[in-house]
């Protein structure tokens, strides 16, 4: 089931951004489409690089943390690392930014376009253990397309 959603959800995407050539207009609509075709996500959004801190950029879900400092929560750490964070109970991780009390899982992937951190893709959960592997696998997938994309707009 989770894959079918994925698989789909990957061929809507591409069929989606494959003439945008506005930067904000993509990323708003990727996300609408990702917290629409993905049951039990509460807030998807990208967070942009900007001045050494990510800043809020389109999202769907509650009002949201506007900057994150990159040594501060999930977030951080993903963008800090360049890798994956996948949490399975945000409660437990050290310094997590709890913009939504509600917020019970995370999953944080980050953007490297023209071979620099972009921002990333965060999703969260009121569900605990919400994200697996299937999800990091996919969501990896949706963010280099996306990547690949805005290389050819940010040209």
């Amino acid at each position: 089931m989770k894959k079918n959603n994925y698989l789909n959800l990957l061929m809507t995407l591409t069929s989606l951004i494959e003439n945008e050539t506005n930067e904000l207009s993509l990323l708003a609509n990727v996300t609408a489409l990702i917290k629409t075709a993905l049951p039990q996500v509460s807030w998807v959004g990208f967070y942009l690089l900007k001045d050494g801190n990510l800043l809020l950029g389109p999202f769907q879900g509650k009002v949201a943390c506007t900057v994150i400092p990159l040594n501060k929560g999930v977030c951080g750490q993903s963008a800090r690392t360049e890798q994956t964070v996948l949490v399975k109970n945000v409660h437990l991780f050290p310094g997590h930014i709890a913009c939504d009390s509600a917020a019970n899982s995370e999953i944080v992937i980050p953007m490297i376009v023209s071979k620099k951190l972009y921002g990333v893709l965060d999703l969260d959960s009121t569900s605990f253990s919400r994200f697996t592997k299937t999800d990091k696998f996919y969501l990896e997938e949706i963010v280099a397309i996306i990547a690949r994309e805005l290389e050819k707009i940010t040209k």
